[in-house]
Formats: C-alpha cells, structure tokens, sequence
C-alpha cells in the first residue's frame, strides 16, 4: 500500500511552515520539498525573473534553485533565521552569479572578436608611403655638406660606434661627434621633425 502523503498544516504561522517543511526536506521528505515547491515557487521565480529579465533564464535557474534547496536542505539552520529569508537569499544569489556568468561571456566574446578581428592592410599605399618617405630623407640628405653626410651614414647605415667613424675616417673623436650633432640638427629642420 502506497505511504499517504504529510501535508503539513495551514493554520501554522507562514514561516514556522516553511521551516518545518524544509526541515522535513533535509530529512529526504519528497512530500515536504512538494509542499515547499508549491509554497515558494512564484516568489524565487518572481525574484529571479526581476534580476535576470530573461523568462527562460529565470525559469533554468529556478529550477536550479530548487535543485540546490533538494540537495543542501541539511545545512539549513532554523536557530540562524528563517527559511523564507534562506530560499530567498539563495535564489538571489544565484541569479546574481548568472548575471555576472553572462556579463562575463559577453566581455570574453568582445575581448575574443577583437582580437580575431583583421584589420584591413593595403600594402600599396603602405609601400608608397614608404617610397615617398625615403625619397624626402635622400633629398634632406642632400642638404648636408659631405663630411656630414659621410659620419651620419657611416654611423646609421653603416651601424658603426662614433669611435669606429672616428678611425675609419682617420679624425679625432670630438670631430665625428659634431660632424654628427649638427647633421642630425639640420636633418631635423629640413624634415620638420620636433627636438
């Protein structure tokens, strides 16, 4: 013969209810969590759905609710407060750590998109401006006298130390280091380029 079902009274005040309820729960009652369901059901689901917007979402996470009030109904302490106040602070939490799950995906999705994006690159106009650009130094090159133009390609082009420019021209260090200082400083006014 099937167990009758214990349903637990009405006339008990709401929340010495919920809390025998969920006491009953703790101690496997499927009946009791049945009752419990019935009793808080609209409101977590009201209380999520306000959070979360989204009716799917809401109505996944109350279920995940109820799930989680099923399996750690045994670490409810009545002596702590109230089983209202406990269902319904665990389905604002829960809700919450949704929002923060989806706003986090959606930031990951963001920084991912950027990062796969491909940014449009014209080699042509890169290599004419590059062209351009190495037409403009020879002609402020030609600007220099020759001694100064032969120190700064040595030490530029060349990749020599000033001392290396110093013996391969047979001249005083002090000499290159100028020849270079003041090339550089009229390079830098026929190319417009700031100090």
């Amino acid at each position: 013969m099937p167990e009758e079902a214990e349903v637990v009274s009405t006339e008990i005040s709401g929340d010495d209810r919920s809390t025998l309820l969920l006491t009953r729960v703790a101690g496997g009652s499927q009946d009791a969590f049945s009752q419990l369901y019935d009793l808080y059901a609209p409101r977590v689901f009201g209380l999520v759905q306000r959070i979360l917007v989204d009716r799917a979402q809401a109505e996944e996470v109350t279920q995940e609710i109820f799930l989680e009030i099923w399996q750690t109904a045994t670490r409810f302490a009545p002596n702590k407060g109230g089983a209202r106040g406990w269902i319904l602070t665990m389905a604002h939490r829960r809700a919450v750590d949704r929002v923060r799950a989806s706003q986090a995906g959606r930031d990951r999705d963001v920084r991912i998109g950027i990062r796969d994006q491909k940014v449009d690159y014209d080699s042509v106009s890169e290599d004419v401006e590059l062209k351009l650009e190495s037409e403009r130094v020879d002609r402020a090159l030609q600007t220099l006298s020759d001694i100064q133009r032969q120190a700064i390609s040595l030490a530029y082009h060349g990749g020599l130390s000033q001392a290396e420019v110093a013996e391969r021209l047979g001249i005083p260090l002090g000499t290159v280091k100028t020849r270079i200082r003041d090339g550089m400083i009229k390079l830098r006014e026929e190319l417009g380029v700031a100090l």
